[in-house]
């Protein structure tokens, strides 16, 4: 089976090609390695072998199975479709095609089950809903969730590689070549991820309120305000749910302890940002009961936004198709 990364030289692509090199896929027979114009000819290693970035016009000629896009929604919607003209599958990381009612939203763990042989285009979620659909699905399922207040924080990685080099410009005293955010993000926070839409919200936090319900297939109440800070790791979420009915605090625990993928921290206990760097799973802690509001908690979500938030997630989505033609 051949498979095609397109945007291999990014941030996602990178990560996605050391996901492939540790799984060690023996269905992958051949990957053809895409970027932007000016990196095709370059060199770029795989399981210690050198191959050649080529066109994305040279990939679609080649035919792959399968093809991972991370190289943004314009890419996505101009050549998406074209791979499918040739037998290509394909799995889209940008927000191109996740709000199309003919495409499927998922995260394996939660919704893996709805792909199919005839899905040609599938949508990898936002990096911040997926870590929020990974602490709060089974919530759903056996409870079931009134409303939630989303707020969060959110490194500089999930912007590109312009937001990290700013940053890191910043910090040492220097003016950015080019800028990924109009204020400085060097010892700041930033309370805009995205474009601002006409209600007053970002487009990053109108993804969370719509793609959550989508994922789950639920309808619930969602609010969320989503905020840059100068960090090189995780997404954080403070994630504030009020459920349909009564629960323990025991009971909760267990719920979401039992989600595949989610690792759940002692009491007292917590994970930063910085610690799930390069992690694939997704990290909840300070769960506890809000005394201000009948059956409502609090929690703290963390995980690696080119991890789970992008590259695992896509590369979860490959594994389930493989294994339905297997």
């Amino acid at each position: 089976m051949t498979l095609a990364i397109i945007g291999s030289t990014g941030l996602v692509g990178t990560e996605i090609i050391k996901i492939l090199e540790k799984k060690k896929l023996k269905e992958i027979k051949k990957i053809i390695f895409v970027a932007s114009k000016k990196s095709i000819g370059k060199k770029i290693k795989y399981n210690n072998k050198t191959n050649n970035i080529v066109s994305i016009e040279k990939a679609i000629e080649e035919k792959p199975k399968y093809a991972l896009f991370s190289a943004g929604s314009k890419t996505a919607l101009k050549y998406a479709k074209k791979f499918n003209k040739v037998g290509t599958t394909v799995i889209d990381n940008s927000s191109a095609f996740r709000m199309q009612d003919n495409i499927k939203l998922i995260v394996p763990e939660i919704n893996g089950k709805k792909i199919t042989k005839k899905d040609k285009i599938i949508a990898n979620p936002n990096c911040s809903t997926i870590q929020l659909v990974m602490a709060v699905g089974g919530i759903e399922k056996k409870i079931g969730i009134r409303r939630l207040v989303v707020s969060t924080y959110q490194s500089v990685l999930g912007t590109g590689q312009i937001a990290v080099q700013q940053l890191k410009s910043e910090q040492k005293g220097k003016t950015p070549k080019q800028i990924a955010y109009k204020k400085e993000i060097h010892l700041n926070a930033i309370p805009k991820c995205d474009d601002f839409t006409k209600n007053g919200y970002t487009k990053e936090e109108e993804k969370i309120i719509k793609e959550t319900n989508k994922i789950l297939g639920s309808k619930i109440k969602i609010t969320a305000t989503a905020v840059r800070i100068p960090t090189l790791g995780g997404h954080g979420e403070s994630v504030n749910f009020e459920l349909k009915k009564e629960t323990t605090l025991l009971e909760l625990e267990k719920i979401i302890k039992a989600q595949d993928g989610v690792e759940v921290d002692k009491k007292e206990k917590y994970t930063t940002p910085k610690e799930v760097r390069e992690k694939d799973e997704v990290f909840v802690s300070r769960i506890r009961k809000d005394f201000s509001k009948k059956n409502t908690f609090n929690m703290w979500i963390v995980a690696d936004p080119l991890r789970k938030g992008a590259a695992t997630n896509a590369v979860q989505i490959l594994e389930c198709l493989i294994g339905l033609n297997n």
